[in-house]
């Protein structure tokens, strides 16, 4: 099995926000296309400091984190942070790993915006059950 990549975009949600208060407008929205690796055994989103800085995003809080090598440090999480794929979205906070090269996208944005990986053609898609709209579980 290869590696699964899905082509999603990142949007500072702040921004967002003061777009539909209708003191900022859209064009101003910070935001960034990325090619995001698809971590179901992750949890959150992870972005590097250059997407941080690009999108403008505030530091939430510091936290011990465990990265998929066993190691255990303290990273930055930010946001708020709009992720889009296709007709989805999920709103999240994003851990910052300094140095990585590629944006990582894990289960808890992948379940809120209610996408699957298709093992098969390796890829993120929709649930062909519900093309439109996207289903929570709570």
């Amino acid at each position: 099995m290869g590696e699964i990549y899905a082509n999603i975009t990142l949007y500072n949600q702040l921004d967002l926000s003061a777009v539909r208060l209708g003191v900022r407008k859209t064009e101003d929205v910070r935001k960034i296309e990325v090619r995001a690796l698809i971590d179901s055994g992750a949890t959150t989103l992870a972005i590097n400091n250059e997407i941080k800085n690009q999108l403008g995003l505030c530091v939430l809080e510091t936290r011990e984190s465990r990265l998929a090598d066993g190691s255990v440090e303290n990273y930055e999480f930010v946001g708020p942070v709009e992720v889009h794929f296709k007709n989805r979205s999920s709103l999240c906070r994003a851990v910052v790993l300094p140095n990585a090269e590629e944006v990582l996208l894990g289960a808890i944005p992948m379940e809120e915006m209610d996408v699957i990986i298709d093992m098969k053609n390796q890829e993120l898609i929709i649930p062909p059950e519900r093309p439109y709209v996207a289903r929570v579980r709570v």
